[in-house]
């Protein structure tokens, strides 16, 4: 009775935007992919091999290309999602905002520069927030000031090509994810990246204990840092998906993006081109994961839709990994109304104040 209603409203909510979004042209995006002399983490031959391609009037065979790009890059994730060490001096801290350059230099100079809020409270443990795709500066606001109440201190993460790392010309985050393959995977990578670097600023000012908040594509680098990276003690990944592609080639909220990958893509061939951001091409990593968890899912979400939500949570519970696992009775859209929104942020807290009494 309720799946009726709450697919509705979460069409309706869809519909609101329509006309913001730009269906951006399908392109493969090689030169992305291709390392900056900042970033000396992929093989000479492996960048040779991509830049010659990028820069190809017929690039060959680049499907080939970015699959072997992927099954280099998940058999060597600690590198891949490893960012460049980071200095005392690389942090510009004014008492409220963070800013710091990102590891991976991005041809759009104000998204190379990292901005976050911090709201502070009394105490050693802190969480970094990583809102929703397209998130308005204000989103998570509330949530970071709800745990200040609790002891704990948020940093508020602003994600690549949002807030004031978007590129000018811009009014939405519509390089995070698009129809370009190879920009939409750096732009996750750097995510990712950027969350760690943030974590060295906490543990900088002598925070013990460093926790993530995620929300749907802010849910998927959380777990990737978390994933990579022991210091996370715990996490709360909030609307949670397994396979990137599929995400993006099903869900409601990219129906657009998928009108443009389906002029050169199939199904599998987008699953495969997106595998090395994609959560489940890492659940080999599992296996030794025993930080607490609160992963959420969504019972009538029809961006990420349930059927590849429990695929995640199937590779949690098969790995033994200590997740506590939470349905709410809604969608993408309608998690952040009344009532839902306040039983999200309910489960958020409480989790943390469990985990860290």
């Amino acid at each position: 009775m309720l799946r009726p209603l709450m697919h509705h409203l979460e069409k309706r909510l869809h519909a609101r935007d329509m006309g913001l979004r730009q269906s951006l042209p399908f392109e493969w995006g090689l030169e992305f992919l291709a390392e900056s002399g900042e970033q000396l983490q992929m093989s000479a031959a492996a960048s040779s091999q991509l830049s010659t391609a990028a820069h190809s009037a017929t690039p060959p065979e680049p499907f080939e290309i970015v699959r072997q790009y992927n099954a280099r890059n998940i058999a060597d994730s600690e590198t891949f999602f490893a960012p460049l060490p980071s200095n005392a001096g690389d942090f510009d801290f004014d008492g409220f905002r963070l800013r710091f350059p990102s590891s991976i230099v991005t041809p759009y100079e104000r998204n190379n520069t990292v901005t976050a809020r911090f709201f502070s409270a009394p105490g050693d443990r802190a969480v970094i927030v990583s809102p929703q795709w397209n998130a308005q500066d204000d989103s998570h606001v509330a949530l970071c000031t709800a745990l200040n109440r609790f002891g704990i201190s948020a940093l508020r993460m602003s994600l690549p090509y949002h807030d004031q790392r978007m590129p000018e010309g811009l009014t939405r985050a519509d390089y995070t994810v698009s129809a370009n393959i190879g920009r939409t995977i750096q732009s996750v990578r750097q995510a990712v990246h950027d969350i760690r670097r943030a974590a060295d600023w906490l543990f900088a000012q002598g925070y013990k204990q460093v926790g993530l908040v995620g929300s749907s594509i802010g849910s998927c680098v959380s777990w990737l840092a978390f994933i990579h990276d022991q210091r996370f003690a715990t996490g709360v990944f909030n609307m949670v998906s397994s396979w990137f592609g599929d995400v993006v080639w099903r869900a409601l909220t990219t129906s657009h993006i998928r009108r443009a990958l389906e002029t050169e893509l199939t199904a599998e061939q987008i699953r495969e081109a997106w595998k090395v951001i994609s959560p489940s091409a890492h659940e080999h990593r599992l296996s030794q994961l025993r930080r607490p968890a609160l992963c959420i899912s969504n019972q009538y979400d029809l961006t990420f839709l349930p059927d590849l939500s429990e695929i995640f949570l199937d590779d949690c519970r098969r790995r033994g990994v200590p997740a506590e696992i939470k349905y709410l009775p809604c969608g993408h859209y309608t998690i952040g109304r009344t009532p839902f929104k306040y039983l999200d942020a309910f489960y958020i807290i409480n989790f943390f104040r469990q985990v860290w009494r």
